[in-house]
């Protein structure tokens, strides 16, 4: 037993030390070659696992979920952290549709088109789309970090991509608990389940967030200020886990107490001082979930389902990249007359949508889970994050250019 457990510690010891070399880099080539840098974490992961075998970590390994869970409620947490409230007023109403309804819309226009190209049952498909619907932030603002825009326009994708992660999140796990008997399928019942699992996080999320951030940040109770840091992974864990624990979103609610902790002044709650040790210390952790999800990512590819399905998986992101992105934009931008969306801005949220952590992370839950079809639904996730990665995040300064968007700096 002590020779297995010495063994385990060893082989994940050599994972760790090999994903962040390898994450180091490619960071560094991504910003020498101004590529996102999770295209390469990818490549990476191929590479040392489909290539050299020398990472064989299973998706449905303990190690690999655990990697994914707390990635994915740190990467959130951080997400939501980084919205600041105050700047939404004008865009609440398209943010408000391009969260919830446009999610929708994204993953039933996917679904359909995997229903008849891949032929995929109406479920599975749905739960395809529901994976890749939401966009990523861990991807789009460092590239907003490169390439700067209006404003309105930039707080306005950043935070969709924020909001729609816990959506898509809500979406994918209640599709489960329908494939795996747990619910009943029935539309009100799917509609009721959803809106308690959001509402239920979103309660935990507040009370966690508020209670970490009040001890950190009140000027006579704060008596955790010199462990801030640490106090915001204790947050995003632990709204994270007493939201599973009480059945609700464990994802809304690990979101909504980043956005407590984000807009902590708000609430008269002083955070100022600590905001670039926060900043500074919640960027190194994101950037590290990325390196350890995405390379595990690329080393469990399966090219064989990928090439089988080929055609038909480029045919279904051809439909979810350009047919149902602009039309989930339109639907939910145009109703909003206080924002006066102008038509370059509107097109320019058309094109910068890219799938990244959140459907990484949701599609390899899926595949431990052992759900029916999971290898044609990662194969299908894994060519959409190339994909949008390559093409669309890749292009977006060349794209804020020709539509006039972009700002010179002083």
């Amino acid at each position: 037993m002590e020779n297995e457990t010495n063994l385990l510690i060893d082989h994940v010891l050599f994972l760790l030390i090999l994903i962040f070399s390898l994450g180091m880099i490619s960071g560094k080539l991504a910003s020498v070659l101004r590529i996102p840098d999770v295209a390469l974490f990818l490549v990476a992961g191929i590479a040392v696992g489909q290539g050299l075998h020398l990472v064989t970590e299973t998706s449905s390994s303990f190690t690999n979920q655990f990697i994914l869970t707390v990635g994915s409620a740190l990467i959130l947490f951080d997400g939501g952290r980084n919205i600041r409230l105050a700047g939404l007023k004008r865009v609440w109403v398209t943010l408000s549709l391009l969260s919830v309804p446009g999610v929708l819309l994204t993953a039933f226009a996917v679904a359909a088109a995997s229903r008849y190209v891949l032929g995929l049952p109406w479920l599975y498909a749905l739960l395809l789309g529901a994976i890749i619907s939401s966009t990523d932030p861990a991807t789009i603002i460092p590239v907003f970090r490169q390439v700067r825009i209006r404003d309105k326009v930039r707080e306005t994708v950043e935070s969709e991509s924020a909001f729609n992660d816990a959506t898509g999140s809500i979406l994918t796990f209640s599709i489960v608990a329908v494939i795996l008997g747990t619910e009943r399928v029935t539309i009100g019942g799917a509609i009721v389940d959803f809106v308690r699992s959001a509402a239920g996080g979103i309660l935990v999320g507040l009370a966690i967030g508020f209670l970490l951030s009040y001890l950190v940040a009140h000027l006579r109770l704060g008596f955790l200020r010199d462990y801030t840091t640490i106090a915001m992974i204790v947050t995003g864990l632990g709204a994270y886990l007493f939201g599973e624990q009480l059945h609700v979103s464990g994802f809304m609610a690990t979101f909504t107490a980043g956005l407590i902790w984000g807009n902590a002044g708000s609430f008269g709650l002083e955070m100022e001082d600590k905001r670039h040790e926060m900043t500074h210390f919640s960027d190194n952790i994101t950037v590290i979930m990325r390196m350890l999800i995405f390379v595990l990512l690329g080393s469990q590819v399966n090219f064989g389902v990928v090439f089988d399905y080929l055609l038909p998986s480029l045919a279904v992101i051809a439909v979810f990249m350009l047919i149902a992105r602009p039309l989930t934009v339109f639907v939910c931008a145009l109703p909003d007359r206080k924002a006066k969306w102008e038509r370059s801005e509107l097109l320019f949220m058309c094109w910068v949508r890219e799938t990244g952590v959140i459907p990484a992370a949701l599609s390899g839950m899926i595949a431990g889970a052992g759900i029916a079809h999971a290898d044609v639904i990662a194969a299908v996730t894994f060519l959409a994050i190339l994909l949008t990665i390559l093409l669309q995040a890749s292009t977006t300064a060349l794209v804020a250019r020709k539509l006039g968007l972009e700002e010179r700096g002083d």
